[in-house]
């Protein structure tokens, strides 16, 4: 069986090689490339020079905040490393000598909890809070949150040095408003064990398998030779189709609900197939059963975020050098998680506020810092520094990991966070669920999945309207 599926699979690969000789060396959108990704020209010199490097700096604007303003602020957030806060700290204040910041660390269900009441309440909120992009929706469409748009702010100045994915999840619903700093971003990718890859006759190379596993049919014949080996491709069985929708959100600017055009029949289609083929255990790697497959071999390949290797490294430091990434399968370019600065109009210190949450998002001393952390950066004049792009990961066999992860930030579609998520989120996974276990036909299910979400939220969706509305 083995020998039969590697065969199939090398033929595919040759008829493939032919096809992308005759047809051209422009790579596709999908194509898992690692080559150097060309910054944006910001000064209207040659991009991506020699020069513009060394002149790095000039890519960001000049703060016009005074450094010698005074002040106290506090900062709530839910990352807890005492040692990497009292570092930024002591580099913040290298530059703002006068200003004390009072750092508080919040467990992070019960930082968006209080921070959510203390916001209503009009009193209690700190002056700056880290805000992940799941809970952002409950505090961006009540008016709590200062616009960074507006003087003396003036963020827009920064819009072209962070994807354009990345500046909108922390607009307002319509797009006039930006209510949180973009900070990190976190691009999708596939993990893989190269060496079960090689010694299964399989693409090991990041950039000939991301390219290979676009193609829906190559994912399935790669998955079936794994599955005969006693080994699965993916996690969840309805995987698919919810990375799909993740890209897209559940509404657009004017809250009409967008999960039931063609594409998500399509999705939902691979997801049934996912299932069919029982190549996902619909277990996650990280669960106890989960950490013995990664153990035995038995689970070699699985799409997360960009802290996936953080977290490989951590469970399974034994694999060292034998994990690499590449692009998510079947064209999908999603991100998966995130966080933002945000500033309560209650503080009393918006100054200071302002002055802490430009610099700790922008400024190369706090990106060295959040780097220890593995969070991956969106700005422009950090991804294209010498020290920043020319990392290797040891853990992913010194692969390029900041430069191919970068690759991925422009690709992600534009979409908005919204109160209502959270409330479709049971109702879609029930409609995706009941038809994959009963095979109800996949154009009927997205419809008959839509009409139920906008059925049971039709009161909180009139709700939100009247918030949302001028």
């Amino acid at each position: 069986m083995r020998k039969r599926f590697t065969l199939l699979v090398l033929c595919v690969l040759v008829i493939a090689m032919i096809t992308a000789c005759s047809g051209g060396a422009t790579p596709e959108a999908g194509s898992g490339t690692t080559e150097t990704v060309t910054p944006v020209d910001q000064g209207g010199g040659d991009t991506g020079t020699e020069k513009e490097t060394e002149e790095k700096e000039d890519m960001l604007p000049a703060s016009t905040l005074d450094p010698n303003m005074s002040g106290e602020i506090t900062f709530w957030t839910f990352l807890d490393d005492k040692e990497k806060s009292a570092k930024l700290q002591e580099d913040f204040n290298k530059v703002y000598p006068n200003i004390k910041l009072k750092t508080v660390y919040v467990p992070f269900g019960d930082l968006h909890d209080k921070l959510q009441t203390t916001l209503a309440a009009g009193k209690g909120a700190p002056d700056v809070a880290l805000v992940e992009q799941g809970q952002f929706p409950r505090y961006s469409t009540t008016n709590v949150l200062v616009d960074l748009l507006e003087q003396p702010y003036d963020a827009g100045k920064y819009k072209d040095l962070v994807s354009e994915y990345n500046w909108n999840r922390w607009s307002s619903i319509d797009g006039t408003k930006l209510l949180g700093m973009p900070w990190d971003i976190t691009p999708a990718v596939t993990y893989y064990r190269a060496d079960i890859f090689e010694e299964l006759g399989l693409p090991s190379d990041p950039e000939e398998l991301g390219e290979y596993i676009q193609d829906p049919e190559n994912f399935f014949t790669l998955a079936q030779i794994l599955k005969a080996n006693g080994k699965y491709a993916m996690e969840w069985r309805d995987s698919p189709v919810h990375w799909y929708g993740d890209s897209l959100g559940y509404y657009d600017t004017e809250l009409n609900y967008i999960r039931n055009t063609e594409d998500f029949i399509q999705y939902l289609d691979i997801s049934k197939r996912v299932n069919q083929l029982k190549i996902a255990p619909h277990d996650g790697i990280l669960s106890d059963k989960g950490k013995q497959r990664v153990k035995k071999g038995e689970s070699p390949m699985y799409v997360t975020g960009t802290y996936g290797a953080r977290d490989l490294s951590i469970n399974f430091p034994e694999q060292k050098g034998k994990w690499r990434a590449t692009n998510m399968p079947f064209g999908l370019n999603v991100g998966m998680g995130g966080s933002t600065f945000v500033l309560p109009a209650q503080s009393q210190n918006k100054d200071a506020a302002w002055a802490f949450i430009e610099w700790v998002t922008t400024s190369e001393e706090a990106w060295k810092v959040w780097m220890e952390q593995s969070v991956q950066p969106d700005w422009k004049n950090i991804t294209s520094t010498e020290w920043y792009s020319s990392h290797v990961s040891e853990y992913l066999g010194g692969q390029e990991d900041q430069k191919f992860y970068t690759s991925l930030t422009d690709k992600i579609p534009v979409r908005r966070y919204t109160p209502l998520d959270g409330l479709a989120w049971p109702l879609w996974v029930e409609g995706v669920l009941n038809a994959i276990d009963k095979n109800i036909d996949s154009k009927t299910a997205i419809q008959q999945t839509a009409e139920n979400i906008e059925k049971k939220l039709k009161a909180d969706k009139e709700k939100l309207l009247k918030q949302i509305q001028p």
